[in-house]
């Protein structure tokens, strides 16, 4: 459960992590702004990622021109957040680097990030919050949500670089 005291603190988290969950939503959009300005990927038309890759690409007109190395973060459903690692689905090489997520969990004592589900009032929201941690503690240069008209799937990007 990710509820918020009304202190602004996370519950089933330390009192530092409200903060430093938030700081890392913060230095997200930041990243995210960089790789839109470098890469330009939000003005390609066409995004396809390949889960056994591990890879999204951005093209034009049939055209590869960007390449990220991703790993999946989660999903969410009209219900709730299921974490990548969570999810029996996803091969395990493309979850294996949030491995490091839950540890940082697990040795902070942070229950949204050591809980297979997690539910909240606005989950697109949540997702993207999670999703800032994840890149945070993994230290990604991005993420990407492909658009979606039911549920969400919420990519961090380890890497991107130009197809020539």
């Amino acid at each position: 459960m990710s509820d918020i005291d009304d202190d602004g603190d996370v519950l089933g988290a330390p009192e530092w992590y409200a903060e430093w969950r938030h700081e890392a939503v913060h230095q997200l959009m930041d990243k995210q702004a960089h790789v839109r300005k470098i890469y330009g990927i939000n003005d390609l038309p066409r995004y396809d990622y390949d889960v056994e890759a591990q890879q999204l690409t951005f093209s034009e007109n049939g055209v590869v021109k960007v390449v990220a190395d991703i790993q999946v973060v989660g999903t969410v459903s009209p219900k709730d957040w299921l974490w990548g690692w969570a999810n029996t689905h996803w091969p395990e090489p493309v979850v294996a680097d949030l491995e490091r997520v839950v540890s940082f969990g697990e040795e902070n004592s942070i229950q949204e990030l050591i809980s297979g589900y997690v539910t909240d009032v606005d989950l697109n929201q949540l997702g993207w919050e999670l999703t800032a941690v994840a890149v945070r503690v993994l230290d990604a240069v991005g993420a990407y949500r492909p658009p979606s008209e039911t549920g969400a799937l919420f990519l961090l990007i380890k890497s991107n670089r130009f197809v020539s």
